[in-house]
């Protein structure tokens, strides 16, 4: 069971590992979901679409290195592998796409 609070009532939400899918790999503690429910059942809970990790693991990128399109794989803080750029280092934050699992860019900041 996971537990998701109303930030509204502050009411826990126990939710059945079941419900979530497979972008819930990219999901941090305190990240808004949504949390879909009908007569007071869930049956749906959704992350943001676009959410920032921070890359825990990944082999460090060459110099000259410039290959259009190479990637290889890198380990955010949560534990989920994603492709990203060769020039992509331990410590960046990137953006990523919940939907497709996908690098989207260095985050901002």
């Amino acid at each position: 069971l996971y537990y998701f609070m109303d930030p509204e009532s502050y009411e826990l939400i126990p939710i059945d590992e079941s419900l979530l899918g497979d972008s819930f790999k990219f999901v941090t503690e305190n990240m808004p979901c949504v949390v879909m429910s009908y007569k007071g059942k869930v049956f749906a809970v959704e992350p943001p679409n676009f959410v920032e990790l921070t890359v825990t693991q990944t082999d460090p990128g060459f110099a000259g290195n410039t290959a259009t399109n190479a990637t290889k794989p890198a380990t955010v803080e949560t534990g989920a592998t994603v492709k990203v750029p060769l020039f992509i280092n331990e410590g960046d934050r990137i953006k990523i796409d919940t939907r497709s699992g996908e690098y989207l860019e260095r985050a901002k900041g």
